[in-house]
């Protein structure tokens, strides 16, 4: 791995862990983020910085945005895509996942308008509770960060192969030489113990879609690494000549841990297996899972976010939020 990309494993390390949530859940009946905080997306947007993120209520997701002077204290601005009226794609969760944003891991982290609004991807489950039912993925845009038209959704698990049958999840949107890449995660099957794994589907237009022939691209792994359940939420950027797959591994051993993926050509990935991100000592806010990747840099230094689980007081609850670590 050293002599294909040279210094880059050594450039992705993020070991200071911050220690506490940054986002939390709200705690208030009735709020998007009653339960939980989960599944962060930062950029830079018109001189701060700001996370898309998802609340959980106990009936789905609900997307809510903060915002940040310095990407550690952070301020919740409430809602930006509810859940839909009965009978859309969204009436049971409303998800914005990722906005088109600039490439590069190193850069500025602006998101980049088409056609003069912002274009993002957005997930849905069909039914109350959480991820229930085969998940499925559109685009959305916006001219304001806080009204969202949706489209109807263009990947749908049934349409894809075994590997994705059981419902697709998180998506990534990348645009690189004229062509839109969506990266995902998508389960076999809708009962558990499933397989998660990532592919990628391409389009010219944003009307037409392909997926992948080799997908999944990203598998999980054999058994005994720290992904041979799962292989999941891919976060894509550009350093250098080489691209980045961040994402999460789910072990056998019941944790969830962030590694990456490096490739040339955004179809074809060798994994670091390195773990980027681990879980925490007991009574560490990520001591059950450390995961679900999302990267900034500022003033040269390199911002992993990602979400931290922890048990929480009673039986069968935990504590989800976000939190970060740097270089």
């Amino acid at each position: 791995m050293g002599s294909r990309y040279g210094d880059l494993p050594e450039r992705l390390r993020t070991p200071h862990k911050h220690g506490r949530l940054l986002l939390g859940p709200s705690g208030e009946a009735g709020a998007y983020d009653s339960r939980a905080v989960d599944c962060p997306f930062v950029f830079r947007h018109e001189g701060r910085f700001c996370m898309i993120h998802v609340g959980w209520d106990g009936i789905g997701y609900r997307t809510g945005l903060a915002s940040s002077p310095d990407l550690l204290s952070w301020r919740k601005e409430g809602l930006i895509l509810d859940r839909g009226p009965a009978g859309s794609p969204t009436e049971f969760s409303a998800h914005v996942s990722w906005v088109l944003r600039d490439n590069d891991l190193f850069g500025r982290a602006e998101l980049i308008p088409v056609d003069g609004m912002f274009l993002g991807v957005y997930q849905a489950y069909p039914a109350a509770g959480y991820e229930v039912g085969p998940g499925r993925i559109g685009l959305c845009r916006s001219g304001d960060l806080r009204y969202w038209a949706l489209e109807e959704p263009f990947l749908e698990a049934a349409e894809g192969g075994a590997w994705e049958r059981g419902g697709l999840y998180r998506a990534c949107l990348v645009a690189h030489e004229g062509t839109y890449y969506v990266f995902y995660n998508a389960k076999d099957r809708g009962d558990g113990p499933w397989t998660e794994q990532i592919g990628v589907a391409t389009s010219r237009d944003l009307r037409h879609w392909t997926r992948h022939p080799q997908n999944p691209v990203l598998p999980a792994g054999p058994p005994g690494a720290f992904d041979d359940r799962f292989a999941s939420e891919p976060c894509v950027l550009r350093c250098g000549e080489a691209w980045v797959m961040f994402y999460f591994g789910l072990c056998s051993d019941g944790h969830a841990r962030d590694s990456a993926a490096f490739s040339r050509d955004l179809l074809h990935w060798e994994k670091s297996n390195e773990i980027l991100v681990d879980v925490g000592p007991p009574g560490a806010v990520d001591s059950r899972h450390a995961h679900k990747p999302s990267l900034v840099a500022h003033q040269g230094r390199l911002y992993h976010f990602y979400c931290a689980v922890a048990p929480g007081v009673e039986k069968d609850r935990e504590i989800r939020g976000i939190t970060v670590c740097t270089s």
